[in-house]
């Protein structure tokens, strides 16, 4: 007889060897994160990640996946507000937010590694594509209500405040001098000076 999966606890397991390799990936990077520290950390058998993840690249992809789904799902809860600009402005500090997870910096520097490898270059183009899908028709909505310049396309400004997003992530993954909490206000000013034109 077929054993029966529960779905919620399949899931929570799932998250549980996610969460560990993104522990491990920011600590070793790629090539020192082995599966069987992620084993450790996730406190499960070998077989468990397996049944998984048939490789450790997929892990990776779990990963991207999961923060691209976040973006995705944002656009729902941002539903009935009207002001665009602080919407706007919401989004790019909450990415920046993501950064002050101490696992990000690592996890960055972990990717940066293995982004040449066809599948990972995919999930973070279609991460890119997501934020730029989030951000588009609230830019349109701001030059519409008068808070964003009207000068620009709509996707060329998305790619300016993608950069400006990613350039930070970036710039937090690189430097320890360039902190989340130090810097978040500024690129925030610089955002909004940007949109207001």
């Amino acid at each position: 007889m077929a054993r029966t999966v529960d779905p919620a606890r399949h899931e929570a397991r799932r998250l549980q060897i996610v969460a560990a390799g993104l522990t491990v990936l920011a600590e070793r990077g790629y090539e020192g994160a082995t599966t069987a520290a992620i084993c450790r950390q996730a406190g499960i058998g070998s077989g468990t990640f397996f049944h998984y993840f048939a490789t450790k690249t997929e892990l990776v992809l779990a990963i991207l996946e999961l923060g691209t789904a976040e973006t995705v799902e944002k656009a729902a809860a941002l539903e009935g507000r009207t002001d665009p600009l602080g919407v706007l402005l919401d989004l790019l500090g909450g990415w920046a937010d993501d950064a002050a997870d101490p696992r990000i910096p690592g996890f960055v520097r972990a990717v940066a590694g293995v982004m040449h490898l066809p599948a990972v270059a995919a999930a973070l183009a279609a991460d890119d594509q997501a934020q730029r899908d989030l951000l588009v028709p609230w830019i349109a909505r701001g030059q519409a209500a008068g808070e964003v310049r009207t000068d620009l396309a709509p996707a060329r400004i998305a790619s300016w405040l993608v950069l400006l997003s990613g350039g930070f992530l970036e710039r937090v993954a690189t430097d320890d001098r360039f902190t989340v909490d130090g810097e978040r206000p500024l690129l925030l000013a610089t955002a909004q000076d940007f949109l207001r034109g």
